[in-house]
């Protein structure tokens, strides 16, 4: 991801083992018409079981994906990676219960990683739980000052509930500044606040003349 140019709406879902990305990672994905069968040997590894599941999300089967990461889950209840997907699909299929329960799992199976604290944060806001997604988020920076992750997200929220100061300090600390404005603007621009939105699109081109995207979001408003 560009560093200066964070998402301004955390796609479904957050970092995770295998992402370098805010918002839960994709999935892998196959080939159309590829032919996706339940994994039933008890022998077989929790990966094989996890990648029988990628194979499963690639065909748009999510209720067997998820049967096969909780199989994995059986045989490794640590399997980070099989967590982590089951936290992404259950926050899909707004199982909110489930998705809380695989990120806090998740947590301990990577050893209080920032992500995992930023990814459980961002469900609590699909929730509408601002106080417990704004915890997990301070959590997550305590772990790791610098996690994009978190501290993006957390920005994110901040700018949504109108705190655009604080929601730029936190942009700050692991964007450039014009990125920080750009951010703010973004989300102003999202909830119709047009006038705002200028102003920080403006701000930001003023501290980089060259940020493109900042550009292409002011010509679009009218400068």
């Amino acid at each position: 991801m560009n560093k200066r140019l964070a998402i301004f709406l955390p796609a479904v879902l957050l970092v995770g083992c295998t992402s370098g990305k805010e918002g839960y990672d994709a999935h892998s994905g196959v080939p159309d018409g590829a032919k996706v069968t339940m994994a039933t040997d008890p022998d077989i590894t929790a990966d094989t079981r996890y990648a029988a599941g990628q194979m499963a999300e690639g065909s748009n089967r999510p209720e067997m994906a998820i049967a096969q990461y909780e199989k994995a889950l059986e045989t490794d209840p640590k399997h980070a990676a099989s967590l982590y997907r089951l936290g992404v699909l259950h926050a899909q299929r707004q199982e909110y219960p489930a998705a809380i329960e695989a990120w806090k799992k998740y947590i301990k199976a990577t050893n209080d990683s920032a992500a995992g604290w930023g990814n459980l944060g961002f469900c609590y806001e699909l929730m509408a739980d601002p106080e417990h997604a704004e915890a997990a988020y301070k959590k997550g920076i305590e772990r790791e000052a610098k996690s994009q992750i978190c501290r993006v997200n957390y920005g994110l929220m901040l700018a949504r509930l109108g705190h655009a100061n604080e929601a730029i300090a936190q942009f700050e600390a692991v964007l450039s500044p014009s990125a920080a404005h750009y951010n703010v603007g973004s989300v102003y621009e999202q909830q119709k606040k047009f006038a705002q939105a200028k102003m920080e699109y403006t701000r930001s081109l003023e501290l980089d003349p060259t940020f493109f995207d900042a550009q292409q979001r002011l010509a679009s408003l009218g400068e």
